[in-house]
């Protein structure tokens, strides 16, 4: 006869009380009530969502909705708006009054006290947000916390003409956002006085562009003219030296340094295939940068900084 090793329990009650288990008689952690910002991952949170303070917006408020939609090119030319992420651009977008709202994260405010503090100051409209919100407002793997919505910078070809500029950056078809990005960010680092986004070139407002550039979006004037011809007119109209970047080009960049000295205008082709031929030939000179070693070529963004510390060298140089 087999025996049972099942446990029952009595039907009456044991006049031994029960221990309690160990886990129940640890002490209990008191969560004191203070401020409702506190961090994210605070285990002392009171509120219904403990991963975010109580006052923080949701990644499903309509402002929030609204601003993760400008991530999207469409959205981007319907409301003129569009998002810089990080404290560089952020800081460079305030500095020329183009923020519209400011969203940031607690650890953001910590981290940029005074950038927050100063947008507030100026009247920028700030807004706490929670982890996930600027999850979804960013682009990053890591998102910096803090994005704001910004006006969008670019301007007319006949405003960045009417300077009298004595160096511009033609990109010519370019599609890369970082490259776009990068060669603006040369651009304003060689002293240029404007970037002229040729054809049909990438949106200079789209989130990798924006973020290669570094703040510099906001300190270069940036124009968009499809019409390629409308470009050339114009800098010819403007007494301005037009310059393409070629493989065969007949002037070496190293012996160039008379054709830099006056207003030059640089053309640089497109990532995949270069300048277009018969854009090349319309051209004043067409300029080779010297390759002593194997490489057949060098990327946009390379060749731009070369060109473009070129003219800067000759021109301050005077």
């Amino acid at each position: 006869m087999s025996r049972s090793t099942a446990r029952s329990w009595p039907s009456s009650p044991s006049p031994t009380p029960r221990r309690s288990p160990a886990w129940s008689r640890w002490p209990r952690r008191r969560c004191r009530r203070t401020s409702t910002r506190l961090p994210p991952d605070s285990a002392c949170v009171t509120t219904k969502h403990p991963e975010r303070p109580a006052d923080a917006l949701s990644e499903r408020n309509p402002r929030v909705v609204s601003a993760v939609k400008l991530h999207r090119a469409a959205q981007r030319r319907k409301t003129g708006l569009f998002l810089a992420e990080g404290a560089n651009s952020v800081a460079a977008a305030l500095d020329t009054e183009r923020v519209a709202e400011l969203f940031y994260t607690v650890g953001a405010a910590a981290r940029e006290t005074e950038l927050v503090a100063g947008a507030a100051a100026a009247g920028v409209r700030t807004t706490l947000v929670s982890d996930r919100a600027a999850q979804q407002l960013g682009e990053t793997v890591t998102p910096p916390g803090l994005v704001a919505v910004c006006h969008q910078v670019d301007v007319p070809l006949a405003q960045v003409l009417s300077g009298a500029p004595d160096m511009l950056a033609v990109p010519v078809e370019i599609a890369d956002p970082g490259n776009a990005g990068t060669l603006i960010r040369v651009a304003d680092a060689v002293g240029a006085n404007g970037v002229v986004l040729a054809g049909d070139s990438v949106d200079p407002h789209n989130g990798k562009c924006v973020r290669s550039c570094a703040g510099s979006l906001f300190h270069v004037p940036v124009a968009r003219e499809r019409d390629i011809d409308a470009v050339l007119t114009g800098l010819r109209s403007a007494g301005i030296t037009v310059l393409a970047t070629t493989a065969k080009g007949e002037v070496d960049l190293d012996d160039s340094d008379e054709i830099l000295r006056g207003p030059v205008a640089w053309l640089f082709g497109n990532e995949a295939h270069g300048l277009d031929p018969e854009v090349a030939a319309r051209a004043d000179h067409r300029v080779r940068i010297p390759i002593h070693g194997r490489a057949e070529s060098l990327n946009l963004a390379a060749a731009a900084a070369i060109c473009l510390y070129a003219s800067a060298r000759v021109q301050h140089a005077e």
